[in-house]
């Protein structure tokens, strides 16, 4: 692996402050947003490094032949990692362009009744994908979207969703696929993604996942859950450098694939195979789907060869997968108490705790439900969220995302293994500051 093996040697390092050395973060900087973009280690980043040199010193060789090598060694690390076999795993440079994939390579039918089922908590880019679909589609498809009133109970939750398959065919429509996260962005909360899973494979729904906070995260058990498709951020949770997504589509599906995004030199239209068929060609190591994925474009896909580096850091330096989710889900859950208790408010949770199940906390800011309320900044008109936001930047060296949501602001917070609780009594100091400045402000 290189000079990551370097920064392995010397055993597992305490969680909290000790664990910061492995990181780059500016001095004084408090790096509360993880979920967003993620980070990545300096052992990880030399790794890279180390691989772009390589590239740079043979680009020809290296790129043609010796990135496919070691795309599958990749490959084959993160399949085992989730368990199931190489062919199903790919990957692109984030949840979002995975999403796009499925979405567009779908067929509609032309009588104009399939439709995308979708929860109100979707992700923002890909809730505009499907509507792009529907309107680049001419209709052919649309968007049903099932609005909750939170918090709401696991059974609750799947319940809605059965009802709005339900709906769907009585309206006379077709639900064609579902869009569902493991764990949604704002606010970042646990949904009971095995179970919708489970619904639409008794539905006849194809079951989309958008596992952006999943991998390094949560334990995805592929084989068990079973998807139709699901893509995965390596980059925010498992510690890769940015623009790594594994993309997994079981053998079943992958013929509705028909093309990477871009299309790729992989990509056989259905002419040029049947004309392989009355012709003798030599047997390939690797299936369509595989090729079609494997070159899309000249970009910086070194990250995608940094997962063995990265699943192997956390086994060495952090303990192990099951050490990392006990350490952020305590983290995420008691130090969401103590900001609450700071701010005299409360965290987003359900009676039975799933929502938090995660490593990320949301919790509800003491100031006005005023969506659409303008601040000043630096001589120009901004709405509370980002006056908030860039204070924290300015004033406090950290940022944690302010959203609305459901008539009021609320915001999060990551946990991850450099951070402790002494992070969120900080956290809560710096933002109860903050709302005081906004509530001054608004009057």
């Amino acid at each position: 692996m290189g000079e990551a093996d370097v920064a392995l040697g010397s055993g597992p390092t305490p969680f909290g402050k000790e664990m910061k050395k492995h990181f780059s973060f500016a001095p004084g900087y408090h790096n509360l947003n993880h979920g967003s973009y993620g980070t990545c280690p300096t052992a990880i980043q030399r790794e890279a490094n180390r691989l772009r040199d390589e590239c740079e010193a043979r680009p020809c060789p290296f790129i043609k032949y010796r990135f496919p090598e070691l795309l599958d060694e990749s490959r084959a690390a993160v399949a085992q990692f989730l368990g199931v076999p190489r062919s199903t795993v790919v990957f692109v440079t984030n949840a979002t362009t995975g999403v796009n994939t499925v979405f567009r390579n779908m067929v509609w039918n032309t009588d104009g009744k399939d439709e995308i089922i979708e929860f109100d908590v979707v992700y923002g880019a890909c809730g505009k994908t499907a509507d792009y679909i529907s309107e680049t589609s001419r209709d052919l498809v649309r968007t049903r979207q099932i609005q909750l009133t939170y918090p709401v109970e696991d059974d609750d939750f799947v319940a809605a969703f059965r009802e709005a398959i339900d709906a769907s065919r009585r309206d006379g429509r077709r639900p064609r696929i579902a869009i569902f996260d493991t764990i949604s962005s704002n606010p970042g909360i646990r949904l009971p993604f095995e179970a919708l899973t489970a619904v639409c494979r008794s539905e006849g729904v194809l079951s989309l996942i958008d596992a952006a906070h999943g991998i390094g995260q949560i334990d995805l058990d592929l084989p068990s859950l079973d998807p139709d498709f699901l893509v995965s951020n390596c980059h925010k949770w498992l510690f890769t450098p940015r623009g790594c997504a594994m993309f997994y589509v079981p053998e079943r599906n992958q013929a509705m694939m028909r093309s990477t995004i871009p299309t790729s030199h992989g990509f056989r239209p259905r002419l040029a195979q049947n004309e392989e068929k009355k012709i003798s060609i030599a047997p390939q190591s690797h299936s369509e789907f595989e090729l079609n994925f494997e070159h899309t474009g000249t970009y910086d896909n070194i990250a995608f060869l940094t997962v063995p580096a990265a699943i192997k850091w956390r086994q060495t330096v952090c303990g192990g997968e099951e050490k990392i989710r006990t350490y952020c889900t305590n983290l995420a859950r008691e130090g969401g108490k103590i900001v609450a208790a700071a701010l005299g408010t409360s965290v987003l949770d359900n009676s039975t705790h799933t929502y938090t199940d995660c490593f990320l906390v949301n919790i509800l800011l003491p100031v006005p439900p005023k969506e659409g309320e303008c601040m000043n900044w630096r001589g120009r008109p901004v709405n509370i969220s980002e006056w908030m936001q860039r204070t924290l930047i300015e004033e406090w060296q950290t940022y944690m995302p302010v959203y609305w949501f459901k008539g009021a602001w609320w915001f999060r917070i990551s946990a991850q293994v450099y951070l402790e609780l002494s992070d969120f009594e900080w956290a809560g100091s710096a933002m109860k500051e903050v709302c005081r400045k906004v509530n001054e402000l608004l009057g």
